[in-house]
């Protein structure tokens, strides 16, 4: 089954240098994953500052600048991997460097027909 990994921190959480850490360190779990099949895609985003949200209202598109929520942590990254179940992702989710001062939310993904392949 595909897992989405969203991992939520302060933006402000990571010195220049931790996070440069944190995305090699991302990267090797990467290449650890690809190894074991389990990997599909991963990505860190830019901070919200350059986030643009988009909702349709009465066919009217609404176009405003910032993330869809304002919290305290924001969506910083992602993982989606191929796990047997829940407790593998678990365990995948858990060596992700963000985990350590952020959270990782855990989603199972829904398998649509009709998709293109990537």
């Amino acid at each position: 089954m595909k897992y989405l990994l969203l991992i939520y921190m302060n933006e402000n959480a990571l010195s220049d240098t931790e996070r440069a850490h944190c995305y090699v360190e991302s990267a090797q779990l990467a290449q650890k994953l690809a190894a074991q099949g389990k990997y599909l895609a991963t990505a860190p985003l830019h901070p919200v500052a350059t986030a643009t949200s988009v909702r349709v209202r009465d066919g009217k598109s609404l176009v405003t600048d910032g993330p869809f929520a304002e919290t305290r942590e924001q969506l910083g990254g992602f993982f989606l991997v191929d796990a047997q179940d829940l407790d593998e992702a678990i365990a995948i989710a858990a060596q992700i460097p963000g985990a350590r001062v952020g959270t990782v939310e855990i989603r199972p993904v829904i398998e649509v027909a009709g998709l293109p392949e990537s």
